[in-house]
């Protein structure tokens, strides 16, 4: 049985015992966390589904010092994600965050989050020890993908950022998975799907 066919099951027999259960999807750039999130939320219905995505707590240019871009795990505003999202969301009530675009540098407008029975936070750094220390999270997964389809697909998506990847973004994840054995603390590993 593959990875993913144990996954779903996990999950809805913890929701059958738990109100509420949350769901940790890191792993390598172009993996495809995004789309497998996608579909999970297509299993599971949008009305019981939340995803949160890791994207929007990139550091603002203001925060990103040659010390805090040295730490593993520093690319990544996880105290502002500890505040926004993992304080408010063991709560259990509707909370709202405000995500950084990368594009224009600033925040959107805010997004609201409904209480439902399966939130998921999607994208590396998710489970740096800082944010870890403070989630509880239910199943952790760790989303791997063979290094040369992950280049042809960054150069595919993103060929204006293909050299920042190379040299800057995927190091920093490499750092980061090897620092605090990301994949080994994982329940799961899954391979990305050829056709993200």
């Amino acid at each position: 049985m593959l990875p993913e066919e144990q996954l779903f099951p996990h999950i809805n027999r913890l929701i059958e015992h738990k109100k509420r259960i949350i769901v940790a999807i890191d792993g390598m750039s172009a993996a495809g966390k995004s789309s497998f999130c996608d579909i999970i939320e297509k299993v599971f219905g949008s009305s019981s589904c939340n995803i949160i995505r890791m994207d929007h707590f990139f550091l603002r240019p203001g925060q990103r010092t040659s010390e805090r871009l040295a730490e593993p795990g520093g690319n990544i505003d996880y105290e502002r994600f500890i505040e926004e999202v993992v304080t408010p969301l063991a709560s259990g009530d509707t909370f709202s965050y405000r995500p950084f675009n990368c594009k224009t540098q600033d925040f959107d407008e805010p997004i609201t989050v409904e209480p439902k029975p399966l939130t998921i936070i999607e994208g590396v750094y998710s489970m740096t020890p800082e944010i870890t220390a403070q989630s509880n999270y239910d199943i952790t997964v760790f989303m791997k993908i063979d290094k040369v389809e992950q280049l042809r697909r960054l150069q595919e998506r993103s060929p204006q950022m293909y050299e920042r990847f190379i040299n800057e973004w995927i190091p920093m994840e490499n750092k980061y998975f090897e620092t605090f054995n990301i994949r080994e603390k994982c329940h799961y590993m899954i391979t990305g799907d050829e056709n993200e």
